[in-house]
This record gives C-alpha cells, sequence and structure tokens, in this order.
C-alpha cells in the first residue's frame, strides 16, 4: 500500500524556501505545492507568512520579474502579460506596477519587429490572408488590437 510522504512544518518551510529561491514565485504556486505535499490549511497559511516575513515571497516583485521576463524574452503585449498574471490570482494593484516596467519606446519597438519578422516567414500570396495571418499571431501573443491593426496596415 503505497502511503504519502508527510512533512513536518519546518521541512516543508525549508523545501518552499528553497524553491522560492530558485525562481521567483506567486502566493497560488507556493499554496499549490504546499497543497500537494498534503500540509493542511493552518500549516500552509503559517508557511506562507513565513516566507513573506523572511522576504521569499513576493507578489510585486514576482509581478514585476514575471512581465519583463515575458516581454523581453517572450515577446508579449501587454494584454497576454495582464491575463497570465491574473490567471495567478495578482492583484489589479500588482499587475499595473508590473506593467510600468515596460518602456513604452520599446514596447512599439518590440511590436515593429516581431510584425516585420513574422510578415517575412509568410508566404501566402493573398494580401487580406496575409494580414489576417499577421493579426492573429500579433492577437495571440497579446498584443493590443488597435495596435496590432495600425501596424498590419501599415505594412501590407
Amino acid at each position: 500500500m503505497f502511503r504519502p510522504r508527510t512533512y513536518s512544518v519546518d521541512e516543508a518551510t525549508k523545501t518552499l524556501t528553497n524553491f522560492c529561491a530558485y525562481q521567483e514565485r506567486c502566493h497560488k504556486e507556493v499554496v499549490e505545492k504546499l497543497q500537494k505535499m498534503n500540509m493542511i490549511p493552518e500549516a500552509i497559511s503559517q508557511i506562507v507568512n513565513t516566507l513573506i516575513q523572511d522576504n521569499y515571497l513576493n507578489e510585486e516583485r514576482f509581478a514585476k520579474s514575471f512581465t519583463r521576463g515575458k516581454f523581453k524574452i517572450k515577446k508579449w503585449g501587454k494584454i497576454r502579460i495582464v491575463r497570465e498574471l491574473k490567471l495567478r490570482d495578482i492583484s489589479k494593484y500588482n499587475i499595473e506596477i508590473a506593467l510600468k516596467e515596460i518602456n513604452e519606446e520599446e514596447y512599439f519597438n518590440t511590436l515593429n519587429e516581431l510584425a516585420e519578422k513574422r510578415l517575412s516567414q509568410l508566404k501566402e500570396p493573398n494580401l487580406f490572408k496575409k494580414k489576417r495571418k499577421l493579426c492573429d499571431y500579433l492577437l495571440y501573443r497579446g498584443w493590443e488590437p488597435n495596435l496590432v491593426y495600425e501596424k498590419a496596415s501599415e505594412l501590407i
């Protein structure tokens, strides 16, 4: 018979300290990890509070880091970033602070580079379909519709 491993509060705290030290985490990820470790709600609450007090867990810092990373590395637009942060139960206040991490000029330059690169990859002879494919690609990546359509009209 299989018995799930049990953790003391100290063991779980040490495990989660390492988990949070490795990379920025949101509260939701930490709580889910503790639930998978079969911790009781009181222990989860105690461990999360300890991580916050010891500055291993900071929702604002997570939101800023997440925003910078997804924009610079994955080249996501603000809509996709906001959606992903909301899925992680990040507060509206922290989302607004995190979006300030994105430089406006860099944002428009990235959209331009992404659109031009994608356009060069499209081999569609029909201009209407080509424009549609470009727009779909940029919208999927979370760029604002008004910016996408404006950029597509400018390029095609």
